[in-house]
This record gives structure tokens, C-alpha cells and sequence, in this order.
């Protein structure tokens, strides 16, 4: 019996300034021709690609929604792959809409629709061994030199009614990294661990603890947060020193802000976020912890 593997990976469209596509999925038809033309470039990166599956969903879905624990959407699309009438060569699958609809559950949700960067997904699959090799050579070209042609990038761009600054591949690898830099640069670096061990490492435990971030517990991919009052804030140690009753409010709600921010951020990448009230008399990581 042989066995399979996928690889994971996106084409990658970066808009222009204050540019939104006017299509958000493309039919059937033109789905089609997209996806020959990613197969096409894909194997300028990796030969061997043209002897696996590729299944392309040509829908715009932003960065949270791939970056979600178990990696939802490309599951669906290895899902829909296995359903797909089956030949003795490499198929080449594009899931666009049917009257309007995506197949499974491709949905690109409508809350994430106005970023600057627009993601269609696919999965590579086939032969394990053979999936390795292309998956590395993928790894080792896509984020440097992973262009789409001017012929591919021209197609999208007309067909989703985008002006598009940069078409180029990633592995799912790349895009996390990239989103990594992202939000380090927007002040969301302390958040980056927590979704990345939810994402890499859903086993493991991982600490937002470094005052004055939040406090918040991932573990098992569930984020909890520590919900205080401002006496608690302040009996925590959260609270700046030598600062008049004025300062320390505008403080507490600067907190208070960035908390609902980070709590955002992880639910917008599928990490189930609670909130413990956390008394000041009681040790807060005590309480995270059980």
C-alpha cells in the first residue's frame, strides 16, 4: 500500500496600497485555468511536483484564516482531494464556486476580507517520499525566489479584480514566518509564541508572562488570560510605580485594551481564548495553571 503525504502552501497575493479585489472566488472555469498555470510554475521550483496532486482553492482567504491549529482549511482540501475521482496520473484539482458555492467547507469568512494580503491555498499530495523531496526543495526556494510568472499573476489579477503589487508561492512554513515579522513590527511580538505553539506544538504549554504584556497560559491549544480587577492589577505588580491615581486609570485601561487586542489576535487564529478573574489576594499563574 502507498502511502501518502501532503505538503502545504499558498499562492500569496500582496495588493497595492489601499487596493481590495472585487472578487473574492472565482468559478469553475476559471478556477481551472488558475490552477493549471500554478501547477506550470510550481515546477520551475520543484520537478517532481508534476508526478503528485495538486489541489488549488481558488478563494481569497486572509493569513488567520490558514494559521489555525490542525491547519483546517488545507485539511478540507486534502479531503476533498482523497473524494476526487481518482486516474493513474497526477491530477491537477481546482475547487472554485458552483453556483456561487465553495465545495466543503472552503469558505473564506467575510470578517477577513479587507487585508492587503490574499491567500489561495493548496496541497500538494501523493507518494511520501516524493512529497518530502518536493516539500524540502519547496522550503529551500519558495520565500526567496518563489515569483509567480507575469502570465499566472496577470490572471489573477483580472479575474479577482485586484491590483496586485507581488503573486508568489509560500509553504505554510514561510507564511508563518512572515506573519511573524508582521506583527513585529505592529507590537504584537509577545503574542507570537502563543499562536505559534498552538500551530507547531499544540502539546506543549507556552507563557505570555512578562509584565506589562497580559497574563495568559496556552496549553493543550487553549489560551487562558488572567481577568483582573484594578486593585488586582495593581497587587499583581502590573501596575507602573510612582505614578499619581490619574495615570495609574489611563493605565489599567491602556491594559485592559491590549488584552482584548491579544485575545482577538488568538481567536481570529482558531485559539479557544477563556478569561479567569483572578482576585488580588490569590496567586494568578496559580489559578492559570488549574
Amino acid at each position: 500500500m502507498i502511502k501518502t503525504q501532503s505538503c502545504l502552501g499558498a499562492l500569496a497575493l500582496e495588493l497595492r496600497p489601499g487596493a481590495q479585489a472585487s472578487v473574492s472566488v472565482l468559478d469553475q472555469t476559471a478556477a481551472g485555468t488558475l490552477a493549471d498555470g500554478v501547477a506550470r510554475d510550481l515546477a520551475r521550483f520543484a520537478p517532481g511536483v508534476v508526478a503528485l496532486d495538486l489541489g488549488l482553492a481558488v478563494a481569497l482567504f486572509d493569513p488567520v484564516e490558514l494559521l489555525r491549529p490542525a491547519w483546517p482549511v488545507h485539511r478540507e482540501l486534502e479531503r476533498l482531494i482523497a473524494l476526487a475521482p481518482s486516474r493513474a496520473e497526477a491530477r491537477v484539482i481546482a475547487f472554485g464556486a458552483h453556483k456561487g458555492e465553495l465545495p466543503g467547507s472552503l469558505r473564506p469568512s467575510p470578517d477577513f476580507a479587507e487585508g492587503a494580503l490574499r491567500l489561495l491555498p493548496f496541497v500538494v499530495r501523493g507518494e511520501r517520499e516524493l512529497v518530502a523531496e518536493v516539500g524540502q526543495q519547496f522550503e529551500e526556494t519558495l520565500l526567496e525566489t518563489g515569483m509567480a510568472s507575469a502570465a499566472t499573476a496577470l490572471f489573477a489579477q483580472e479575474n479577482f479584480g485586484a491590483a496586485i503589487e507581488h503573486a508568489r508561492y509560500l509553504t505554510i512554513h514561510d507564511l508563518a514566518a512572515m506573519m511573524a515579522l508582521q506583527y513585529g513590527h505592529a507590537g504584537l511580538a509577545p503574542a507570537w509564541p502563543l499562536i505559534e505553539t498552538a500551530l507547531l506544538a499544540p502539546e506543549c504549554e507556552v507563557w505570555l508572562d512578562a509584565p506589562p504584556e497580559p497574563l495568559i497560559r496556552l496549553s493543550t491549544g487553549h489560551a487562558r488570560i488572567a481577568l483582573f480587577d484594578d486593585e488586582a492589577w495593581n497587587a499583581q505588580g502590573y501596575a507602573p510605580h510612582g505614578t499619581d491615581a490619574a495615570k495609574l486609570e489611563r493605565a489599567f485601561d491602556r491594559f485592559q485594551m491590549r488584552q482584548r487586542q491579544i485575545a482577538a489576535l488568538l481567536a481570529a487564529h482558531g485559539i479557544e481564548v477563556t478569561f479567569d478573574h483572578c482576585p488580588a489576594w490569590q496567586d494568578a499563574r496559580a489559578i492559570l495553571r488549574y
